[in-house]
Formats: C-alpha cells, sequence, structure tokens
C-alpha cells in the first residue's frame, strides 16, 4: 500500500504538474523524496510568494494546478501573497503547508500560527490532510481548483500523517472530473439570438472565462461573423491575434474606451469576470447580454441575459445561428487603436517606455511569452506589447502584485520549453524578486528580463504630481544591472538608447542564456499618458 506522500506525489503528476515548487520545511522532505522518486523535479526557490505566483502561472498556462509548498509559521505566513495572486487572478493551484502533528500543534506556541485560518480568505477550499481520507481530500482538490472560476485549494500537512498508509477508497471516482458539455438548443438561446440579430453594432468584450474554456477560436469566429470589434481585458490579451483587423485593444477602465463602447448599440460581454474590472460603477447604459460559463454574483455588469455554459460550446453554436453582421468593427478598432497610439506618444527626452516597448516587440520573435509586472510601465506595456495567441501574455490583474514578472517567466519557461520567455519589470518589481535570478541560473530556466529603470516607484510618483504633492519617498532603481546579474551568474547589460535595446535583444536571444537588461528610460510622459488613458 502506498503513503500520505506518495499518493500525493501520484497525484499532482496524474494531473499534469511534473514538478514541485517552494521553499521546504522538515515535513516536507517525505513528499518530496516520494516526488523524486516518480521523476518529479523539485524547484527550491528563495522566496515563497516567487514560489507561490511561479506555481499558479504554471496552473494559469496548462490548466493543471501548480504545486507548491512552504515550512510552517514563517514560510506558511510568506506565501500569502501568491496565495493571494492565484485567488483573485483565478489561477489553479495547491498550496502546501507544513505542520506540527496533533500533539505538538494543539500545545506547542514556537512557529505556530492557525495556517487554515490565515489562508481561509485566500482560498476555495482548505483542509487539514489526514491518511484515512486523503485520496478523498486530492479529488476534492483537484476539481475545486480547476473548476470556474479556478484559484487555490491549501493543504495543511501534519508531520505525523506523511508516512502513513493512505486508506484505500472501496469506490474511486477519477482523479479528474470526465465532463461533458451537450450542445444548447436553438430554441432555448432564441432570447440571446433575437437580441443579437438586431443588433448593428454590437461590440464584444472578452475576459478570462475564454480562455478557463479554451474558446478563443470561437471568439474570434464570432466576432467575425457578427463583423463586431472586440476588446479584452490584460488577462485575455492574444485570445483574438492583436493583428486580427477586429482587435480594437485592452480594456482599462478608461475614459478612452468609452467612446468606442459608447458607439455600440449591443454589448456582448464574453467570460468577463468582476474581478478584472477597475472597482467602479458600470459606466454604460447600452444593451447587454453575457455569455459565461458561470453566473455572476457580484452584479457588477448589468447584463439583461446571461448565457451560462461551456464558452467553446456555446460560442460555436449562437456563431451558428447568427446571420453575417455589419461591417462597423473594423473601422471602428482600427480608430481606437490609433487613438490609442495617439495618447501615448508623448513627447521624450530619452528613451521612452513605449518606444523600448517598440523596440522590443520589433525584435523578439513572434511566438515570443511575455511577463509583466506592475507599476507604471504595465499601462505600456499592455498596450504596446502585441500577442498573438492566447496565455501568451500573463501578468497579475486580479491582485496587482508587483515581483510578479520573473517567477512567471520561470513558469513559462517550464510550459513552453523551446520559445523565447520575456519578463516586463520596472525596477522597484524586479528588485522584489531578484533572488529568483539564481533560480532561473541554477534551474536553467533562461529567460531575458527587460527592467524599464525610471530610478523610482512611477506610479506613485505619478500620483503625487497629479495631486499636487512633492516626490518623497519614491526614489528607487540606478542599479549596476551588468554587475548585479553577474553576481548571479547571468549575463547583464544596461542601455539607455533604442539601437542598444537592439543589440541587447539580439544578443539574449542567441545566447540562449538569462539576460537582464537594464533600459534607463525617460519615464516623464506618465502623467500624460495616464491622464488621456485612465481615470485615477
Amino acid at each position: 500500500m502506498s503513503t500520505t506522500v506518495e499518493v500525493m506525489a501520484d497525484a499532482f503528476k496524474e494531473a499534469g504538474t511534473p514538478f514541485l515548487v517552494g521553499h521546504p520545511g522538515g515535513e516536507s522532505v517525505e513528499l518530496m523524496e516520494a516526488a523524486r522518486q516518480r521523476d518529479m523535479r523539485f524547484i527550491l526557490m528563495k522566496q515563497e510568494t516567487a514560489g507561490a505566483m511561479l506555481a499558479a502561472t504554471w496552473g494559469e498556462i496548462t490548466g493543471s494546478p501548480g504545486v507548491c509548498l512552504s515550512t510552517r509559521g514563517p514560510g506558511a505566513a510568506n506565501m500569502v501573497n501568491g496565495a493571494a495572486h492565484a485567488f483573485l487572478d483565478r489561477a489553479p493551484l495547491i498550496l502546501l503547508t507544513d505542520r506540527y502533528s496533533q500533539p505538538a500543534h494543539e500545545v506547542g506556541l514556537r512557529q505556530r500560527i492557525d495556517q487554515l485560518a490565515v489562508y481561509a480568505p485566500l482560498v476555495k477550499w482548505g483542509t487539514t490532510v489526514d491518511a484515512r481520507t486523503i485520496r478523498q481530500q486530492l479529488r476534492r482538490a483537484m476539481r475545486t481548483a480547476t473548476a470556474p472560476a479556478p484559484g487555490p485549494v491549501q493543504f495543511d500537512i501534519p508531520q505525523s500523517e506523511t508516512t502513513k498508509e493512505a486508506a484505500p477508497l472501496l469506490a474511486e471516482p477519477p482523479l479528474m472530473p470526465n465532463l461533458l458539455y451537450p450542445e444548447p438548443d436553438a430554441a432555448a438561446l432564441k432570447p440571446v439570438i433575437d437580441r443579437v440579430r438586431a443588433a448593428r453594432k454590437p461590440i464584444l468584450l472578452a475576459g478570462l472565462g475564454v480562455l478557463w474554456d479554451r474558446a478563443s477560436g470561437e471568439l474570434v469566429a464570432l466576432a467575425e461573423q457578427l463583423g463586431a470589434p472586440v476588446l479584452v481585458t490584460s488577462k485575455c490579451k492574444g485570445a483574438i491575434p492583436e493583428d486580427h483587423p477586429l482587435r480594437a485593444g485592452c480594456i482599462i477602465g478608461g475614459l478612452i474606451e468609452r467612446k468606442l463602447v459608447s458607439e455600440a448599440d449591443l454589448i456582448i460581454t464574453v467570460g468577463l469576470d468582476g474581478v478584472e474590472l477597475q472597482p467602479k460603477a458600470w459606466p454604460y447604459t447600452t444593451p447587454l447580454v453575457a455569455l459565461s460559463s458561470t453566473p455572476s454574483l457580484d452584479a457588477l455588469v448589468p447584463a439583461e441575459i446571461e448565457a451560462i455554459g461551456d464558452l467553446k460550446v456555446l460560442l460555436r453554436k449562437i456563431t451558428d445561428l447568427c446571420a453575417g453582421g455589419s461591417s462597423w468593427g473594423e473601422r471602428a478598432a482600427s480608430v481606437f487603436r490609433q487613438d490609442v497610439t495617439d495618447a501615448l506618444n508623448t513627447p521624450s527626452k530619452g528613451l521612452s517606455p513605449q518606444r523600448a516597448m517598440e523596440v522590443a516587440r520589433a525584435i523578439l520573435p513572434r511566438e515570443t511569452i511575455a511577463t509583466c509586472d506592475a507599476g507604471a510601465s504595465r499601462l505600456l506595456v499592455v498596450q504596446k506589447w502585441q500577442s498573438y495567441g492566447p496565455r501568451e501574455f500573463l501578468t497579475s490583474n486580479g491582485l496587482g502584485s508587483m515581483g510578479y514578472a520573473v517567477p512567471g517567466a520561470l513558469a513559462a519557461r517550464l510550459a513552453h520549453p523551446n520559445r523565447p520567455v520575456v519578463a516586463f519589470t520596472g525596477d522597484g518589481g524586479f528588485l522584489m524578486a531578484v533572488a529568483e535570478l539564481q533560480t532561473a541560473v541554477r534551474e536553467n530556466l533562461p529567460i531575458i528580463i527587460v527592467v524599464l529603470d525610471d530610478r523610482q516607484i512611477g506610479l506613485i510618483r505619478v500620483k503625487q504630481e497629479i495631486k499636487g504633492l512633492p516626490l518623497h519617498g519614491v526614489g528607487l532603481g540606478g542599479c549596476d544591472w551588468e554587475k548585479l546579474a553577474q553576481g548571479f551568474g547571468a549575463d547583464g547589460v544596461t542601455v539607455d538608447t533604442e539601437n542598444g535595446l537592439q543589440d541587447a535583444l539580439g544578443a539574449a536571444l542567441k545566447s540562449g542564456r538569462t539576460t537582464v537588461i537594464g533600459v534607463r528610460i525617460d519615464g516623464s510622459g506618465y502623467v500624460d499618458q495616464f491622464n488621456a488613458l485612465r481615470e485615477l
């Protein structure tokens, strides 16, 4: 018979995740050994939050829950931000936290916190491992983590349970559910079809649910059938290729997109999750139809009709039932793209962040996977970097956490070992995850890190300036990026011109080594860009 940790390792591998990641504790070593015996990799991270973000991003890309672990007490507490990322960015993740055995847990004080209570607001489910029920716990965890909306689950692992014999299940369900989605009946969809057929200028707003149901192709087909422009959330970039004529751009909750959306006579949201939107009232009175795999419980989007079902099936059926639409979409999308370009083309005394992004997109291959950190530069990256397939642009949006780009890029490298991976980050976000440079080198996970160095926490500087406050407490960056990278065994270079950035990116692609490119940018245009694109 198998032990508890052997059953756990088998389940993680069967679910499609061939590695564990994190910073272990003493109670983790049996699980690590069980994984090693099954040819599962262990990736030692230098910081628990980064480990959880890596594992969560693997879950986003593949649909298989990533698995991260920590020691009890300080390790579990430090992993909380990664759990919050997975919760608010809707990523399937399994969090494993070491714990004292029951007698010590009940009477001990040192390094003892109520870990289930700490994580409870940030996970879909939490449980304490028990050898008698571990097989059932694993099945519930896998289904809970992957069911829409995906998210994290937590296992507290008492040391006393790890090597106990795992009790069998008399009738053992499959580890992952075998779900069937019958095609919807045309008559049942009549209210939706009537609404769509009556529209002359529909617009599609697409969000994370499109990716959960792997329905990007069906989204594009519906847009083409209706002739409708498409706006996507930043997490959904690439769901419609960004060189498609119906691709308008990204929903950022700003004034600039209201002109386009207000021209429409019907809004169709597709897989839109309220967590992807700015926390403000819905600004449109246009009639709205929502298509989703899960009903809206937050009532942020005022849909008059919600059609619920697997989006791959639902979109295909609606496309089949709707006649060809108008031709307004291509013109409307083109005008919007030009409006965004004009708003971002602010004067610059040096290399601007928007021009740096244009250079990067021109040099890096079409199939490049990009990750993006939070911060002032994120607005420019989201708008200027183009992605051509789903899950080719990865960021923390629901949580909006700094320190995401590097661990996210490591996950992308694991999922796509033969494709270029670039992490776009500000100097602040990079310094929060700088230790994972050593992980990239040691684990042979080469990535290109583009550090947009404006020597400050740019987003806070922008807010201080807009509010008429003096700059205070925001100085940062200005590091010797070359020496910093070399200290971790990576390549490094600092540039401040277009030609320098072109050469650095070309050299990084050619070398195939982890490379840090510090890009000295002029961020003086941020205020005008934010005022043009987004309400602050």
